[in-house]
C-alpha cells in the first residue's frame, strides 16, 4: 500500500491564488483538492464536531479512493483530558461512520501540558471500534517510556511523528503496521516552507520504519503561503526516490508559493 500524502485542510482562504484557480468557487474546494490529492486531514474536527450531514457530504463529494483523516475533538483531549472517554468517543464516531469506506485514521492530539496518564489513555484507545486505526501525538516528554509505547502497541494504535524546523519532536516509534507523520513548521525561505534536505531525511526515516506494503499517512500543516502544498510534492518525490509509492500530488506548476 502507498504513503498517503496530503495536508491538514483544504479550506485555507490564502490558498486561492497558491491553488484554488480565480474561477473554482469555495464550495468547490474540496472536488478540486481531492482531485490532486488521495487524502486530507480533517483539522477543524479538533475545534468543533461536524455534523453527520457533513460528514456524508464530504464522503459523497470525493473519489471513490479519497481517504479522511480526523482529528478528535479537543474535548476529549484537552478539556476532559482522556477522563470518562465513552461518550466523547461515541459521539465522534456516530458522526464520524458518515464517511464510510472514506474514514481513515483518527489523531488524538494530546496537549503539551497532559503528562503520562496510561491508564487514562488505555481506557481512551480501548473505546475505539476494531477497525479504527487511531494515532496518538505525545507532545509532554513524559509519555516517551517502554511502558507508553508497550500501550500504543497492544492498541495497535500508531505514534504520531511529528517535525517542527526540519526536526523531529517526538520520539521515532513503529508501534503499528502503519504509520502516521505530521510537518508543523519548515526553516527554509519563505517560512514555514521545509527544505529539500528535510523531505530527504524524512523519506529515509520512513522507509527504515515500513515497508512499500504498510500505509502511511503523511500530512502537511504548513499551510501558510501554499508551504504545504509544495513540501506534499517534494515530500512524493523523496519517498519515490527510497521505494516507497506515494499517492497523487498536484503538479509543480499548480502550486504558488505567495
Amino acid at each position: 500500500m502507498p504513503v498517503f500524502i496530503g495536508t491538514s485542510g483544504w479550506q485555507y482562504r490564502h490558498w486561492k491564488e497558491a491553488f484554488y484557480p480565480q474561477g473554482v468557487p469555495q464550495k468547490g474546494w474540496l472536488e478540486f483538492y481531492a482531485q490532486r490529492f488521495q487524502t486530507v486531514e480533517l483539522n477543524n474536527s479538533f475545534y468543533h464536531l461536524p455534523t453527520a450531514e457533513s460528514f456524508e457530504s464530504w464522503a459523497q463529494r470525493t473519489p471513490a479512493d479519497f481517504i479522511v483523516a480526523a482529528k478528535v475533538s479537543r474535548y476529549l483531549t484537552h478539556i476532559k483530558r482522556l477522563k470518562d472517554p465513552a461518550e466523547p468517543v461515541s459521539r465522534f464516531m456516530k458522526n464520524a461512520s458518515f464517511l464510510g469506506s472514506k474514514l481513515g485514521p483518527l489523531l488524538l492530539q494530546l496537549p503539551p501540558t497532559l503528562q503520562a496518564d496510561l491508564p487514562a489513555l488505555d481506557q481512551t484507545l480501548a473505546e475505539f471500534p476494531t477497525p479504527v486505526r487511531v494515532a496518538v501525538e505525545f507532545r509532554h516528554p513524559s509519555w516517551f517510556t517502554p511502558e507508553a509505547k508497550a500501550l500504543l502497541e497492544a492498541h495497535g494504535a500508531a505514534c504520531c511523528l511529528a517535525d517542527r524546523d526540519g526536526s523531529p519532536v517526538t520520539e521515532l516509534w513503529r508501534t503499528a503496521d502503519w504509520g502516521f507523520v505530521r510537518w508543523h513548521h519548515g526553516l527554509s525561505r519563505p517560512p514555514p516552507c521545509y527544505r529539500r534536505k528535510d523531505m530527504t531525511d524524512w523519506a529515509q526515516r520512513i522507509a527504515g520504519l515500513w515497508n512499500p506494503e504498510e500505509d502511511v499517512y503523511a500530512f502537511f500543516n504548513n499551510d501558510p503561503r501554499g508551504c504545504a502544498l509544495r513540501d506534499a510534492g517534494v515530500f512524493a518525490q523523496e519517498t519515490e526516490a527510497v521505494g516507497l509509492r506515494p499517492t497523487r500530488v498536484p503538479a509543480r506548476d499548480e502550486v504558488k508559493i505567495v
